[in-house]
């Protein structure tokens, strides 16, 4: 769960209030209970899929290897990837890079989920298919999904919209 409390500064996540965490603890935090899906995949492209999938429960000592190894294969198969595990990605298209990101976002089971344009290179049908499985991480996972977008009709998906303009909320 998260709350804020306006005007003052303070973050709760699954009842911590983040800024009262050290550094070192703020960035183990940020490993454990937020996922991340970037604008652009941002896999490294020397590792196969399911390395970039495992590694942030590898770096986050979450999970011994193997545990982590298996958890990332199960992943991928929910993101319908399991036959590209052991692919690179540039092996892969645009819209199988973005479920692998989703797939890597989850391995520590997030708090939440915050996704920065994840679709805007996409064709429309790949657009839905992304869109799909993020909605499907906010029911199914009861992750608080953060989206941001441009895009109105994806926007318009959600429980709850945000407008800013100028670094500012607005009406």
């Amino acid at each position: 769960m998260l709350t804020t409390q306006t005007g003052h500064g303070q973050v709760v996540v699954d009842g911590t209030e983040i800024w009262q965490l050290g550094e070192k603890e703020r960035a183990a935090f940020r490993n454990r209970k937020i996922g991340y899906v970037f604008q652009f995949a941002s896999l490294l492209p020397t590792l196969r899929l399911i390395d970039n999938v495992a590694l942030p429960a590898l770096l986050g000592h979450r999970l011994a290897a193997g545990e982590a190894y298996g958890k990332a294969a199960r992943l991928l198969a929910q993101v319908g990837l399991a036959d590209h595990a052991t692919a690179y990605p540039s092996e892969i298209s645009a819209g199988e890079q973005r479920r692998a990101a989703i797939a890597r976002a989850l391995i520590n089971d997030p708090a939440i989920v915050l996704a920065d344009e994840p679709t805007s290179d996409l064709d429309e049908h790949t657009e839905m298919e992304i869109m799909d499985e993020l909605l499907a991480v906010n029911r199914e996972r009861k992750a608080t999904l953060l989206l941001v977008t441009h895009n109105l009709a994806l926007a318009e998906q959600a429980k709850q919209i945000v407008h800013i303009a100028n670094g500012r909320i607005v009406p």
